[in-house]
């Protein structure tokens, strides 16, 4: 597995999650890292996005101020903290690897439930 995505769970709306992203056979510092979400009759959309370049950091308008992406490179992991966790929240977690020249990998997805 080249990806590994967990800490999805069953949370009341307020509460808290924090997803993992680990990649146990490459070096995620070197990848833009990704957070998609994906609910049952919706699209796939890209929740956050830390660049491997710089750092710097993308949120979806509807999560700004609640969620935050961060990477621990000597864990070779990154985060999605989610707080104040709402039912529209509710969707299937993947985080993505993309390297400069569009290498691409995907994890599992990881089910994030917030009951209201």
């Amino acid at each position: 597995v080249q990806l590994q995505a967990s800490g999805g769970g069953l949370v009341q709306s307020g509460g808290s999650l924090r997803l993992s992203c680990e990649g146990p056979l490459f070096t995620l510092a070197h990848y833009s890292m990704a957070w998609f979400r994906q609910a049952p009759g919706k699209e796939r959309e890209e929740v956050s996005c830390i660049s491997g370049a710089d750092g710097s950091t993308y949120y979806l308008d509807s999560v700004k101020g609640r969620f935050t992406i961060s990477r621990d490179n000597a864990k070779n992991t990154v985060y999605l903290q989610m707080n104040n966790l709402k039912p529209e929240d509710t969707a299937v977690y993947r985080c993505r690897a993309r390297s400069r020249d569009l290498t691409t990998y995907w994890a599992q997805g990881t089910l994030v439930t917030v009951s209201s």
